[in-house]
């Protein structure tokens, strides 16, 4: 029964961006833009110079740019139903109240995957080679890291239920965590405590370890460290935004 909750909130938003299937697409235009004319930039500070070894660097965080850009927002709509009492009806209704949040997480997922799919078609017809191996590892991991993303914007909109409230805080600690990174350039070239202030940013490990995925090393430190960080965030934010629906339910 609570699968089966679960798959029915699934598939009622999957409805939804079948009837506006603009919106995925133009969350990934950005990123796309960035590969194609940032990348290129990039093979200054590679050994070798070659596009190739750029996309390997740039091409994860790409992919990160999806999870950040994309599901830190997807909670702006549950704020729209929180205002307008669908929310509150849903909580107090006989469905399995995890699903309301569960079947819009695992949407956030599902789209997650398929526009990083998209992002690296793009970047395997400008050139990038990686093993299918390395590729599902990187999917996994961006699945994770979209997973933890998903569920904090869910529990920020329960919390906050405001959406200029919510922004504020979304754009107030994105710019800093894109930054500290390694986004748009490794971390490595950055002073010294730049260098050790990333250390403390999620997202520096998901960028670090699809780099490293990438180029080959699946013995790299960062790889284990970044499934075992997001796995655990995810299952925080994921109780948060639970505890605060059942606080809405009252």
């Amino acid at each position: 029964m609570r699968f089966r909750h679960t798959m029915l909130f699934l598939g009622h938003e999957l409805g939804i961006l079948r009837r506006n299937p603009v919106w995925p697409l133009f969350g990934i235009m950005q990123p796309i833009l960035y590969l194609l004319l940032f990348a290129p930039l990039l093979t200054s500070i590679t050994p070798n110079g070659t596009l190739e070894e750029a996309l390997v660097m740039f091409t994860p965080a790409a992919l990160v740019m999806i999870a950040l850009f994309g599901t830190m927002f997807s909670g702006f709509g549950m704020i729209n139903e929180t205002r307008n009492g669908v929310l509150e009806r849903l909580a107090v209704s006989q469905a399995w109240r995890p699903a309301i949040v569960l079947g819009r997480v695992a949407k956030d997922v599902i789209m997650l995957v398929l526009q990083s799919l998209i992002i690296l078609g793009v970047a395997a017809l400008m050139g990038l080679r990686v093993g299918l191996p390395a590729v599902g590892l990187v999917l996994l991991l961006m699945a994770a890291a979209g997973l933890f993303a998903a569920n904090l914007s869910y529990g920020l909109a329960l919390a906050v239920r405001d959406e200029n409230g919510m922004s504020q805080i979304v754009q107030f600690f994105l710019v800093p965590l894109m930054l500290l990174s390694g986004l748009m350039l490794p971390i490595s070239v950055a002073p010294d405590w730049m260098q050790a202030v990333a250390r403390f940013n999620p997202l520096y490990y998901a960028v670090e370890a699809g780099r490293a995925l990438f180029a080959g090393d699946f013995s790299d430190g960062t790889v284990p460290v970044a499934f075992g960080l997001f796995l655990a965030l995810s299952v925080l934010t994921l109780t948060w935004s639970l505890r605060s629906l059942r606080k809405l339910a009252g």
